[in-house]
């Protein structure tokens, strides 16, 4: 018999919030919230592109599934909701069983290796690496940005394995899970300085360094001091233009600049932003991601 039980309900979009709230409050262990009319006509964009709002708050019509860990307790949840002002316009679609599952396994199996070259992968810590794998950075998913899946991420890596950086310094600004940092160490950089704004970041970034066995500097921002023959910087473009001038200027003379997490449509605008300290050129583009790199005038 299952263990866990969902309840089903059907919420116009000025009760979400407080349907979700009253769940919440009734100890629901969780409380998902999904667009109704998904693969219909009535389907509705609510994400907006990266580094932009959302065209709209919410879903007309969303689908708020509550998981309970017995029948009685979400049976007892609809009873109670039913009985709420706010409760009036929603419409109960029932309570079903949950079948017991390995979740840590279930969770394991949406993360593969990912492929950066044929010889460098990233490997979770629960799979033995591809026999190709020459490279390898074992990193699971975690709090921070960065687990070699995106294609931002993925063309910063193979930019960086392409490229002798055999005791060079390098800066990964931003740097989520540490996993641009670790991969410039994996190629040879010897002085290697992460930082984030986020703390647990910075946790992150240390965590994983130690899990494969490489050495490097992680901090807050201020932690950056200097020149960098590398810097990377993985975010979005609308903070890579704020911080321009930041960036450039960390850039050693003759050094390289890598910058990612800009859409395709983007590049203009980059070029221009960057245009005062040097040049900008798409390098690489994947699923209308693209990666911008320069090269800081030695003059």
């Amino acid at each position: 018999m299952a263990a866990f039980h969902e309840l089903v309900l059907l919420v116009p979009e000025s009760a979400v919030e407080a349907v979700s709230d009253a769940l919440e409050a009734l100890d629901a262990l969780s409380v998902s919230v999904e667009d109704a009319d998904a693969l219909t006509p009535a389907e509705s964009a609510l994400f907006g592109e990266p580094g932009m709002p959302p065209p709209k708050e919410g879903w007309q019509r969303s689908r708020v599934v509550a998981l309970f860990g017995a029948e009685d307790a979400a049976r007892d949840a609809a009873r109670i909701l039913a009985l709420q002002d706010f409760f009036g316009s929603c419409e109960l679609l029932g309570v079903r069983p949950v079948a017991v599952q390995d979740w840590v396994r279930l969770t394991q199996s949406q993360f593969e290796p990912v492929e950066i070259t044929g010889s460098f992968w990233i490997v979770p810590s629960w799979h033995e690496p591809p026999a190709a794998a020459r490279q390898v950075i074992r990193l699971d998913p975690g709090l921070a940005f960065g687990t070699g899946t995106h294609p931002t991420t993925r063309m910063c890596l193979k930019w960086t394995a392409q490229r002798l950086l055999a005791g060079q310094r390098v800066l990964d600004y931003g740097c989520g899970s540490g996993i641009l940092a670790i991969g410039a160490a994996k190629f040879g950089a010897r002085d290697i300085v992460a930082v984030d704004i986020d703390p647990a970041a910075v946790e992150a970034t240390r965590l994983n360094a130690a899990a494969n066995h490489v050495a490097l500097e992680a901090g807050l921002p201020d932690r950056a001091q200097g020149a960098f023959d590398v810097v990377l910087a993985n975010i979005l473009a609308t903070p890579l233009k704020v911080l321009a001038p930041l960036l450039c200027a960390h850039v050693q003379p003759g050094g390289q600049l890598v910058l990612a997490g800009i859409l395709a449509r983007q590049a203009d605008e980059l070029k221009e932003a960057y245009a005062p300290w040097m040049a900008l050129q798409v390098s690489d583009e994947v699923e209308g991601w693209i990666l911008m790199t320069g090269m800081k005038s030695s003059a």
